[in-house]
């Protein structure tokens, strides 16, 4: 029965191993990181502005979750998801150590978040080539928390690009553009 539990939790993507979390951890604290992947230029290719609520799925170890908030500013807000307890840890660490008021660490599976309806301004998904609980029942939780016009920014990490976006599309998303690597869509009108 113990192994049945623990292979059940594996299967939601609420384990995590040891080296999967060191490793991750080793590379996003990298003070070199930030030097390669700049993530005040990817949040700004996002669409991140001042005084927004943001939603991170997959915050990690808090790489782009702090620099986020530092975009939104004091009048802004970013819940930073993960199923990984320790990144949640992680990123309140952090969030103490720079006197960061306007985060919210959440360790829950981005398909189930507990947000309010229409609670959030964007949205955004970098670096996850997994998604826990599958995209289709993150996207249905996204929809209903992304306000009208609301902005889901995904970096493309695999596949073809038509085929991402007409996926996006069939989800009621709509298409605006891309940056880089990064892939705009809006929530459709109600």
């Amino acid at each position: 029965m113990r192994c049945q539990k623990k292979r059940t939790r594996y299967q939601l993507g609420l384990e995590t191993s040891s080296a999967a979390y060191w490793t991750i951890r080793m590379i996003h604290d990298n003070p070199i990181l930030p030097l390669i992947r700049n993530p005040y230029k990817l949040l700004d290719a996002a669409g991140l502005k001042k005084e927004q609520t943001v939603f991170e799925v997959g915050c990690g170890p808090g790489f782009f979750t702090i620099p986020a908030a530092k975009i939104v500013g004091d009048q802004g807000h970013v819940y930073a998801c993960d199923i990984q307890p320790r990144f949640v840890a992680r990123v309140k660490e952090k969030m103490e150590k720079q006197a960061l008021k306007n985060i919210t660490p959440m360790y829950v599976n981005a398909s189930n978040t507990g947000l309010p309806d229409k609670s959030v301004d964007l949205a955004f998904i970098f670096g996850l080539r997994y998604i826990a609980g599958g995209l289709d029942n993150m996207l249905l939780e996204l929809l209903r928390i992304l306000k009208d016009q609301g902005i889901l920014s995904f970096e493309k990490t695999k596949g073809k690009e038509e085929k991402m976006i007409e996926e996006m599309e069939g989800r009621g998303f709509v298409y605006t553009g891309k940056q880089g690597r990064i892939f705009l869509f809006q929530k459709k009108g109600e």
